[in-house]
């Protein structure tokens, strides 16, 4: 779950992580209060949307007076905000916040991850910060300092000065940054973050680092553990249909083919994508049910996927083990009737009651056509939609 630079500031805060005065604003009036609540000029007027870039895309802007903030936040407001994160179609900028300028000496990176790999989180770390981070990490890779941190451990004192010395930091900045990237550590570590990263962190004249940005990304299958997390969800960033499905415990995501996936498990779903994309399809979406999927789950999912105007046909794999292939059937059958298919459907199914399954898809009178395998499942789907 994303969060937005406003949210995730606040929550630094909390952790003692340095963050510049800054408040939300949510129409041009609260804006101009903003702006005089911080007691000076320069301000910087931002928008708020989950995706980064924003200052390329001109979502980022310097003012000087509230005149000018008056003018950019009735700029930003309502405008489609496009960067290279949100493609083409962009994204609707409904929020904005105001933060005090800085007299920025310096802009750095640094970010936090989870590396599967090593099962350890990851310190991430560069003396070029800014916009053209992407192009640092592309053209001079070395520049981009790594520190894996075992989460048994937890951070120590070393590693947090391999960061600073790898920054370049004058020494009278490394006390405050060392403790920055603690509290960054342990916030980290505490909310089961996916995702944290300070593009850029500064260093000011005076030797003092702080956020000068933050990109903050929950893992979503920790959430039950923060309840007081889920307020900071915007609904209005996400997609419809992933909204939705969500309500129904359905793991969604939309893509940009045309060939629409219920299929139960993940591991099943991504195998699943593959072979239509090797069959000469192109998969529209992502749709896992799990693996005890009830009847209404299969109705609700076949309904969120005819939703998409792009689906030109639908591509049913289940391998029944909790979810007997029987019950499936009679939920896909449910679903058909009460959505009116129009695509071509192409079920393959295998596992336990499969007879039984495929009998009620038979006497069903539908227009579901079965497949004996996944590769002739595959091959039926690309025929239908090529």
């Amino acid at each position: 779950m994303k969060i937005h630079e406003y949210q995730a500031k606040q929550l630094f805060r909390q952790y003692q992580v340095p963050v510049p005065e800054g408040r939300p604003a949510f129409s041009v009036e609260e804006a101009v209060d903003a702006a005089k609540a911080m007691g000076g000029f320069p301000v910087v007027v931002k928008a708020q949307i989950h995706a980064g870039g924003r200052g390329k895309g001109g979502g980022v802007k310097l003012a000087h007076s509230l005149e000018e903030v008056q003018t950019l936040a009735g700029q930003m407001l309502g405008m489609t905000l496009v960067t290279h994160q949100t493609g083409p179609a962009g994204r609707l900028v409904k929020k904005l916040f105001i933060e005090a300028g800085q007299q920025i000496e310096k802009e750095l990176y640094l970010s936090l991850l989870m590396d599967r790999a090593t099962a350890t989180v990851v310190i991430m770390a560069s003396r070029d910060g800014g916009m053209d981070i992407e192009e640092v990490a592309a053209k001079t890779p070395e520049r981009i300092i790594k520190i894996h941190v075992d989460p048994l451990m937890g951070i120590q004192g070393y590693q947090l000065r391999r960061a600073g010395f790898g920054l370049e930091l004058p020494p009278a900045a490394m006390k405050g940054f060392s403790s920055l990237l603690a509290n960054l550590y342990k916030f980290f570590v505490s909310n089961d973050c996916s995702l944290v990263e300070i593009n850029p962190l500064i260093l000011t004249s005076d030797h003092q680092v702080m956020a000068l940005d933050a990109k903050v990304d929950f893992d979503s299958n920790a959430l039950f553990r923060h309840k007081d997390l889920l307020t900071l969800r915007d609904l209005d960033e996400e997609d419809p249909m992933e909204v939705e499905a969500s309500q129904y415990n359905l793991n969604y995501i939309n893509l940009d083919g045309n060939v629409g996936n219920i299929v139960n498990g993940a591991g099943l779903a991504m195998a699943t994508m593959d072979i239509i994309k090797k069959a000469g399809a192109t998969p529209a979406n992502f749709m896992d049910v799990g693996g005890g999927a009830s009847s209404e789950q299969v109705e609700n999912a076949f309904r969120i996927i005819l939703a998409d105007k792009k689906v030109k046909a639908v591509l049913i794999n289940i391998f029944g083990g909790i979810l007997r292939c029987d019950v499936f059937a009679k939920g896909v059958v449910e679903a058909a009737k009460k959505t009116g298919v129009t695509v071509p459907v192409v079920v393959r199914m295998e596992g336990t009651n499969v007879e039984e399954g495929r009998r009620i898809l038979a006497d069903s009178a539908l227009n579901l056509t079965s497949a004996s395998d996944l590769s002739d499942a595959a091959q039926k789907i690309a025929a239908a939609v090529n």
